[in-house]
């Protein structure tokens, strides 16, 4: 089935089975590898897009659902001012370790603080608590929500 899909900016006409992961039309067929594979049941948060501005995981959503929707993936983070800042604070706090899962983060903390661009600590965990990180840097991220929301209100 042929499908057209926004996807960071751009349309793309793709072509792939109904009940295909968006997840997989991304790395396979885009070529865009930002997005990752980790658990395929949407309980881990590596797989994290932005649908229409939301996070979602892009494991569980299919591809016929996606149709005339605004797709964003880790690779258009740097364009937008919440992205940006989010990727500064991860820079200058060493968020990462092994970094599979940041992609995921990453997106989940830009659904975050365009929710709630102040939020506490308790917040944060609360926001964050289904993206899972393999290296445990847990603290590390919600440091780097937190400091994001810093060099938001500047």
């Amino acid at each position: 089935m042929s499908i057209s899909l926004n996807l960071n900016g751009q349309t793309h006409e793709v072509d792939a089975e109904p009940g295909t992961p968006l997840l997989w039309v991304i790395r396979d067929e885009l070529k865009l590898t930002g997005t990752k594979f980790g658990c395929g049941v949407a309980a881990c948060g590596a797989c994290t897009v932005h649908l229409d501005g939301e996070p979602v995981r892009s494991c569980q959503t299919f591809i016929e659902d996606v149709e005339g929707a605004e797709i964003t993936t880790i690779e258009k983070m740097a364009e937008d001012t919440v992205g940006a800042a989010v990727q500064q604070a991860w820079l200058e706090l060493d968020v990462v370790q092994c970094g599979y899962c940041q992609s995921g983060q990453i997106m989940n903390a830009v659904g975050l603080l365009r929710e709630n661009a102040k939020p506490s600590a308790e917040e944060v965990d609360d926001y964050m608590h289904g993206n899972a990180c393999r290296c445990a840097t847990y603290q590390r991220i919600r440091a780097g929500v937190l400091r994001a929301s810093e060099i938001l209100e500047a």
